[in-house]
């Protein structure tokens, strides 16, 4: 059996890449929610609002509406994956952005 390795790398840097992505827009959306001055379950749905947002365009855009091809669970890794990683990055700018705002 020859494993390829192309497959392992390309599954690695787009898992990476994906990450990167959610990361990055948690602390994105944290600002928006924090400058609307949102505040409670307002600021949750928009957060959850906004990765969803991100879900799909990831679907659309970086797997070609085919994730399957991509990844090796496609609903794990690419819908619910690093949904819950980036919330503390979204809630530490969220509150510092209202804040500072607000201040």
């Amino acid at each position: 059996m020859i494993f390829s390795l192309p497959h392992l790398h390309t599954h690695s840097h787009l898992s990476q890449v994906i990450s990167n992505i959610r990361n990055l827009t948690a602390s994105l959306f944290g600002v928006a929610a924090g400058t609307l001055g949102l505040e409670s379950y307002p600021g949750f749905i928009f957060y959850l609002a906004g990765t969803l947002l991100v879900s799909i365009l990831l679907f659309a855009l970086k797997t070609e509406a085919t994730p399957g091809k991509y990844f090796y669970r496609p609903l794990g890794d690419m819908w619910m994956g690093e949904v819950f990683s980036g919330l503390s990055g979204f809630v530490l700018t969220w509150t510092l952005f209202y804040g500072l705002v607000r201040a």
